[in-house]
């Protein structure tokens, strides 16, 4: 599917974007209080300024970390689907294209089965090297083709990539009632039992990522104009893949390192974005960012109240309302043209 050129910004793009981030502030907020033990706003307030054993330790101890990580992963995705949809000129693109959460899966996998050991710790270094060498698989095959100057060879080669590490994957799962147990708490994507630690391990990827990402914005308003205009105006169009690739990958790993693989944020965000602030990518990644924050937060609360002790994970909400929610703007005609 081919660009049409980016939508023209509306005069209600100011009040759009206030709306969004006012959005997040609320979502945020009602991260902090709904869940199988309600507090109320001022209970949630009073005990994020004075933490006590009961409602500060649900506050600090549980909410406040799923909340952070989640705005945190909700954004990298959205800006990584942004950035990939301009790479590609497919608005059907989606971040694990590339075979970064296949290769995190399995890296996952490989170490509870070899390594024995389900420490979330581990989990998480795991998928940040598993992403990361599935990126470079990805990249080294698609560069024996037809090289990087088109987006082509590397979707072809992250979907290969992607099913043979599946397969491998399912092998190991299916050998081993350890690793499929705890590939089964994994793979559904899920903020329960995230801690602020997690933060840590992650930061310096996504700042990374957030960094190639911003460097890429005049590269991806180039391309938009397809490859020979891009090129016609002096874009180097294998240093503005791999730049893209880095940003991808890196957004991308961290988020799954995370939560596990989470769908739909980075396909329907950057869509939802470019109806609000139009295709130029200096505003249309910051805003994906907030749309991306925004429904992952707002699906992990739905999940929490739907579920009640034993709550749906983020995953799962995201799987039944991104996939009709996609549809829906499919089958209208109203997917923004890229």
């Amino acid at each position: 599917m081919t660009s049409s050129g980016p939508l023209p910004r509306t005069r209600h793009t100011p009040w759009l974007v206030l709306a969004a981030v006012a959005g997040v502030v609320l979502v945020a907020f009602a991260s902090l209080a709904l869940g199988s033990n309600h507090l109320g706003l001022g209970t949630v307030i009073d005990r994020l300024l004075h933490p006590t054993e009961d409602a500060g330790a649900i506050v600090w101890g549980s909410r406040v970390p799923r909340t952070v990580l989640g705005a945190l992963v909700g954004a990298c995705l959205g800006i990584a689907g942004a950035v990939m949809q301009g790479q590609t000129r497919n608005p059907l693109a989606d971040p694990g294209l590339f075979g970064v959460s296949a290769g995190a899966s399995l890296a996952v996998v490989i170490g509870v089965y070899t390594l024995h050991t389900t420490s979330t710790t581990v989990v998480l270094l795991l998928a940040l090297v598993g992403a990361v060498a599935a990126s470079i698989v990805v990249f080294s095959v698609a560069a024996l083709g037809r090289g990087l100057a088109s987006p082509v060879p590397l979707a072809i080669a992250g979907t290969a990539v992607s099913a043979l590490f599946a397969a491998v994957t399912s092998f190991l799962v299916l050998s081993d009632q350890t690793t499929l147990a705890a590939y089964r708490v994994w793979v559904v994507g899920s903020l329960s039992g995230r801690r602020l630690d997690d933060l840590g391990i992650v930061l310096a990827f996504v700042a990374i990522g957030l960094l190639l990402a911003a460097v890429n914005t005049r590269s991806l308003d180039s391309l938009a104009l397809g490859a020979e205009m891009a090129r016609g105006l002096g874009e180097s169009l294998l240093r503005a893949r791999l730049v893209g690739l880095g940003a991808i990958t890196l957004l991308t790993a961290a988020s799954v390192a995370v939560t596990g693989p989470i769908g739909f944020i980075g396909l329907t965000a950057p869509h939802i974005a470019r109806r609000m602030v139009g295709g130029r990518h200096a505003r249309l990644l910051p805003m994906s960012a907030v749309i991306g924050a925004l429904v992952l937060l707002a699906s992990d609360v739905i999940g929490r109240l739907i579920g009640g002790l034993a709550e749906v994970s983020v995953g799962v909400v995201l799987s039944v309302i991104g996939g009709v929610a996609f549809v829906a703007i499919v089958r209208h005609g109203r997917m923004a043209a890229l």
